[in-house]
Formats: C-alpha cells, structure tokens, sequence
C-alpha cells in the first residue's frame, strides 16, 4: 500500500508514543488487538476551573500505518486545545488529510472512541 508523506513521517517517528500518569492524567481505550486495531490515549488536562485545556498527550496503539500516524497526530495536534471529548479535527477531514481508504475508515472511528473514553474518564491519579 502507498502511504502519504505525512502518514509515513508520523509512522516513522510517532513522538507522541508512550504513557503519562499522574493526578491530572485521564486515560482511555478502545479497539480490540485481537480484532488488530487497539489504542490508548493518556491526556494531561489543566487544573483549571472551567477552562481547562490539553497540557500533553501520549498514546499506545497496535494497528497499521495509519492509525499510529494520526493517533500521533491528533496526540500533537491537540495540546493547548480545550480538554473536550472531541477530535482536533472530524474523523471525515482526517482521512482527508491522511489519505486513509475509505474501508479503514472504521479504524479512525477506533481512535476517536478512545480520544471520547479518555476525557469522559475520570482523573487517574
């Protein structure tokens, strides 16, 4: 399969790969590596009153070029942003920017699941 540019440089060097933990840490999942997409997301949230925002993230993920190359993305795209549980951009723009086939579209709706799970969770620590 031929990647795009940016599929294959965040593949390659996925800076936002790994865990946090901490008090103000939420993680969450989703995905199945038996059914060979998983992901994690750990997000850092401010402790601001109402305004609380994105301070890091890092994530896990077992799956193909493309879900380690936006989870990546979206990992680095998101700090700074209010802490919603919303998508730094639409699963629909981000196949667009990734060049994701249409048949692995459900991949990307695995990412979003976790990216939902993570800031609907309750703190870690």
């Amino acid at each position: 399969m031929n990647y795009s540019d940016l599929t294959w440089r965040h593949f390659q060097s996925a800076a936002a790969a790994g865990v946090l933990a901490g008090p103000t840490v939420r993680r969450g999942a989703a995905g199945s590596r038996a059914q060979g997409t998983w992901v994690q997301f750990d997000i850092q949230v401010g402790s601001g009153d109402q305004d609380s925002t994105v301070e890091a993230v890092r994530f896990l993920a077992f799956g193909c070029p493309h879900v380690i190359a936006v989870s990546d993305w979206v990992s680095q795209a998101a700090v700074g942003r209010d802490a919603k549980p919303v998508l730094p951009e639409t699963v629909q723009a981000l196949c667009e920017r990734f060049d994701v086939p249409i048949e692995k579209l459900g991949r990307l709706l695995i990412i979003e699941d976790a990216w939902i799970a993570a800031l609907s969770s309750p703190y870690e620590g």
